[in-house]
C-alpha cells in the first residue's frame, strides 16, 4: 500500500524488488483454501479414530468426511442414503471466507507496488492490478476446489462441482476482491471519488447489516439457553460418547449462522420452515417430526406463540436506527444528505440480509425435511421495510441535529 504514495526521487533510484504479482496472487488462492481444508482433515481423521478407535475403516475415510465437510460449506451438497442434502453449514463457509480475506489482504500487500501509483491513477490511468491479482486468486482457489471435489467423490456421494466452483466464484468476488482492493490501497483510492453521500450510506449498510446480524445471534443464543434442558435430552438420545459430544458439538457449531440467519427472520415477521407444511413465526408455529439436533430446541411451542412475542418484531428497526444513528454521527454532511444516506444504507442492508437468509435453507434430508429455510420473498420485502425505514428514523436525529446547527449558525450571521 505504501509504494502507492510519492516518494522522493533518491527513494525512487533503488526501487524494491516486486514480487511476480500472479505468482502471488495464485499461491495466495492455493493458501486461502488449504487452510480451512487442513484443519478439517485434521478433524475428520480425529473424528475417525475416536468414534471407535480406529476398528473400522482407515484414515482415509476421516480425511474424506473432512474433505466433504470442507466442500459443504462450499454449497456442494452431499448426496446421504439416497437423499440429496444442499444445507450448507455456514459456519464453515464463514471460516472459508475469513481465510479468503487474510490471504486476500496479504496478496493485495505484496502486489501494491505493481501498475501506476496513486497520482497516476488520479490522473485516469488504468491499473488492471487488482482485476489480474483477484482472476488468477480465483485461478488458485478453484484448483484446490476441483482436485478435492474429485478425489471426494464416490459412488454414495456425489459433491456438486459446478456448485462448488459457483460458490468459490462469488466468495472471490465478495470476499476476495475487496481484501485485495484494501490491501493493495486501491479502495482508498477509488473510495476517494465517491461522493460523500454515497460512502457515509456504504458505512450505514455496514453497520446496520452487521448489527442485526449480531443481534439475531445473540437472540437465538438466548432462546436456546432457556431450552437448554431440552437440547441436552436431545443430545443424549443418541447416546454419544464423550468425545463424539466434542464432534457433535463442531455440526451444530457449523450450523450456528444458518439458525441465526432464521432467527433474524423470525424477529422480521415471515419466520421461516422446517419441513414441509410447517411455518415458524410469531403468528403461529406449525412443526412436525425433527431431527435430532439440539439446537432445534431453541423453536417455539406449537401452536399460537404469546402477544409478547408479536413485539420482537420491533427490534429490527430499532437495531437499524441504532446502528445509522452512531454511524451518522459526526460526519460532516448537511442534513438532506445524512437522510439521504440513512435511508439508502437501510435499504441496502435490507437486501443484503434476505441474500444471506437465502443461503441459509435447503434440503436437509429426504420427504418432508427437502424443505427448510426462511420464506425469502416475504424476509426481502420485511428486511428492506424494516432496516430502510429504522435507518431513516436513526439517521432523522442526525439529520434534526445538523439542521439546528446550521440554523443556529445561519441566525449567529
Amino acid at each position: 500500500m505504501t509504494s502507492l504514495l510519492t516518494r522522493p526521487d533518491s527513494a525512487r533510484a533503488t526501487p524494491a524488488r516486486q514480487r511476480p504479482l500472479v505468482l502471488v496472487a495464485t499461491l495466495g488462492g492455493v493458501l486461502a483454501a488449504l487452510g480451512p481444508l487442513v484443519v478439517l482433515l485434521a478433524v475428520g481423521v480425529i473424528g475417525w479414530f475416536i468414534t471407535d478407535a480406529g476398528v473400522h475403516g482407515t484414515p482415509r475415510d476421516g480425511m474424506r468426511v473432512g474433505a466433504l465437510a470442507w466442500l459443504a460449506g462450499h454449497g456442494s451438497g452431499v448426496t446421504v442414503m439416497g437423499a440429496r442434502v444442499t444445507l450448507v453449514p455456514l459456519g464453515i463457509t464463514a471460516i472459508s471466507a475469513w481465510s479468503m480475506w487474510r490471504l486476500g489482504h496479504r496478496v493485495g500487500d505484496a502486489v501494491s507496488g505493481h501498475g501506476p501509483d496513486a497520482d497516476r491513477i488520479s490522473d485516469g490511468e488504468r491499473d488492471f492490478t487488482v482485476p489480474t491479482a483477484v482472476v488468477t486468486f480465483f485461478a488458485g482457489y478453484a484448483v484446490v476446489a476441483v482436485v478435492v471435489a474429485t478425489l471426494a467423490a464416490g459412488t454414495t456421494v456425489d459433491p456438486s462441482v459446478p456448485r462448488v466452483l459457483a460458490w468459490s466464484l462469488a466468495m472471490t468476488a465478495f470476499v476476495a476482491a475487496p481484501a485485495i482492493a484494501v490491501g493493495s490501497g486501491r479502495a482508498a483510492i477509488w473510495a476517494a471519488f465517491l461522493p460523500a453521500t454515497v460512502r457515509a450510506g456504504g458505512a450505514v449498510a455496514g453497520a446496520v447489516l452487521t448489527s442485526l446480524l449480531v443481534v439475531s445471534t445473540l437472540v437465538f443464543l438466548v432462546a436456546l439457553g432457556l431450552s437448554f434442558s431440552d437440547a441436552a435430552t436431545t443430545a443424549a438420545q443418541l447416546h454419544p460418547s464423550p468425545s463424539e459430544i466434542g464432534l457433535y458439538s463442531l455440526l451444530n457449531t457449523a450450523l450456528l449462522p444458518n439458525a441465526a440467519l432464521l432467527c433474524g427472520a423470525f424477529l422480521l415477521g415471515p419466520g421461516f420452515v422446517v419441513g414441509g407444511a410447517t411455518l415458524v413465526s410469531p403468528a403461529a408455529v406449525v412443526l412436525g417430526p425433527l431431527p435430532a439436533l439440539p439446537l432445534l430446541a431453541a423453536l417455539p411451542a406449537v401452536g399460537t406463540p404469546p402477544a409478547w412475542v408479536g413485539t420482537l418484531m420491533v427490534v429490527p428497526p430499532l437495531v437499524a436506527a441504532v446502528a445509522a444513528l452512531r454511524t451518522l454521527r459526526g460526519r460532516p454532511l448537511t442534513w438532506d444528505r445524512i437522510a439521504l444516506a440513512g435511508c439508502g444504507g437501510g435499504l441496502v442492508a435490507g437486501v443484503g440480509f434476505a441474500a444471506l437468509a437465502a443461503l441459509s435453507g435447503g434440503a436437509a434430508g429426504p420427504g418432508r425435511m427437502r424443505f427448510v429455510g426462511p420464506l425469502v420473498p416475504d424476509v426481502l420485502v420485511h428486511a428492506v421495510t424494516a432496516c430502510g425505514v429504522g435507518a431513516l428514523l436513526g439517521a432523522a436525529v442526525v439529520s434534526l441535529q445538523a439542521w439546528r446547527a446550521a440554523r443556529a449558525r445561519v441566525d449567529e450571521d
